[in-house]
């Protein structure tokens, strides 16, 4: 637990303390030029504390103003690198210029406070050293400018005493005006509601794009990895040489496909988005219809339509959508005969897998809502606003999905 003497230690203390004297640097930049600082009255310090406040709210108009004091407040206000001790914590400071003119009345406001806080915190900080110095002096026997309010006969060693208390009442009093300006800074400089709904629409769209990488990953490799087992388990069953090596070669076109989009996704992790052009789509549906019957399921497909007409997402996704349609059946079911149904209207694409019900029990156990499989085909569909439906009809199991063409 942190205890009274844990400012002293901490480096963000000085880095407000600096903060704050910088704000004082144009009002007493003002005063050289009028009313000047020789023997200032107290009036004339209420005069140096109010010049400067319309060249503030002149250079608050400025959008890049807004960045520049939310760049500096972050590094010198809020615990960070620059910190020895304490965790880091989230600043919450804006450092993008001002969009609107709230962003500018905003930051003109916090000029304002941070040159009035800067002309007091130098003023408080000439006044306690000075006292301190005096003290100093008063020890060694010469107090200085302090004069007759300090008597340093017999007393010298209690001066010494005192001589550190007005620097540790300075240090208290910059820590808790350091912690007032950080407080003011959220308040000021802190992100708008079109910066909040930004942030918030950016972190939607990463999850989003997470989502999709990892439904990528689970058709392809899923699909690769289960006509896999498929075809070794068919293989070994069959003990023919001829099917065996027709059953290799599907693997290893299979898993070179797999690589592929494994790279791919990969690439897209490091360097960004490649063109969605690389992705599969429904034109290249005959290889999975290929990779089905290699396994040994006889898969009876039609296709109604032109698969060239439909657009390029709706495509892509339909692949996959597809390619987890029978993942799933040869997953659960093994190389049972399936029915495939691809049909495209004006206005809609409707894919359909169905398998005999005796087959499809397993998968209505393993591969509805709770899989993931089905749920990514479900996230897909609703990304696209379309159905899905999967379950019994009749003695079959039908995975009928539904895509707006428009």
């Amino acid at each position: 637990m942190p205890g009274p003497l844990s400012p002293l230690t901490r480096a963000v203390t000085y880095t407000r303390w600096v903060h704050l004297l910088m704000g004082a640097i144009v009002p007493l930049a003002c005063a050289m030029v009028h009313p000047g600082l020789h023997d200032p009255s107290p009036a004339d310090w209420a005069l140096i504390a109010v010049l400067p406040l319309p060249l503030a709210a002149a250079v608050a108009l400025a959008p890049s103003v807004r960045r520049a004091e939310g760049l500096q407040a972050r590094l010198m206000l809020f615990p960070g690198p620059h910190a020895r001790t304490g965790g880091a914590e989230d600043p919450g400071v804006s450092a993008v210029p001002s969009a609107s003119w709230s962003d500018r009345v905003r930051t003109g406001v916090w000029l304002v406070l941070r040159l009035e806080a800067g002309l007091a915190m130098a003023l408080v900080t000439g006044q306690l050293m000075a006292l301190s110095l005096s003290f100093a002096g008063a020890a060694a026997g010469d107090p200085g400018p302090a004069g007759p309010l300090l008597r340093p006969s017999g007393t010298g060693w209690m001066y010494a005493l005192l001589t550190p208390v007005p620097v540790l009442v300075l240090v208290a009093v910059a820590a808790g005006a350091g912690a007032l300006m950080a407080r003011a800074a959220r308040r000021l400089l802190g992100p708008s509601a079109r910066e909040r709904l930004a942030a918030s629409e950016e972190r939607t769209e990463q999850l989003l794009e997470r989502n999709r990488i990892a439904r990528e990953l689970h058709d392809s490799i899923g699909h690769a990895l289960t006509l896999a087992v498929v075809q070794a388990g068919a293989a070994r069953a069959a003990a023919d040489p001829e099917f065996t090596d027709r059953a290799l070669e599907t693997v290893e076109e299979t898993g070179r496909a797999a690589l592929e989009d494994l790279e791919r996704v990969l690439l897209l992790l490091r360097e960004g988005p490649r063109p969605t052009s690389s992705r599969p789509a429904l034109v290249e549906a005959h290889r999975l219809l290929d990779s089905a019957r290699s396994s040994g399921a006889q898969v009876d497909a039609e296709v109604t339509g032109p698969l060239e007409r439909v657009p390029g997402p709706v495509s892509r996704e339909g692949y996959r959508m597809l390619q987890e349609g029978l993942t799933n059946v040869l997953r659960h079911a093994g190389p049972v005969p399936i029915g495939v149904r691809i049909t495209v209207q004006e206005a809609r694409l409707r894919l359909e897998v169905r398998n005999t019900l005796a087959a499809a029990a397993a998968v209505s156990t393993n591969g509805t809502e709770s899989g993931s499989g089905l749920c990514g085909i479900h996230e897909r569909v609703t990304l696209l606003g379309g159905e899905a439906r999967a379950g019994r009809q009749g003695d079959q199991w039908l995975l009928r999905v539904d895509l707006p063409l428009r």
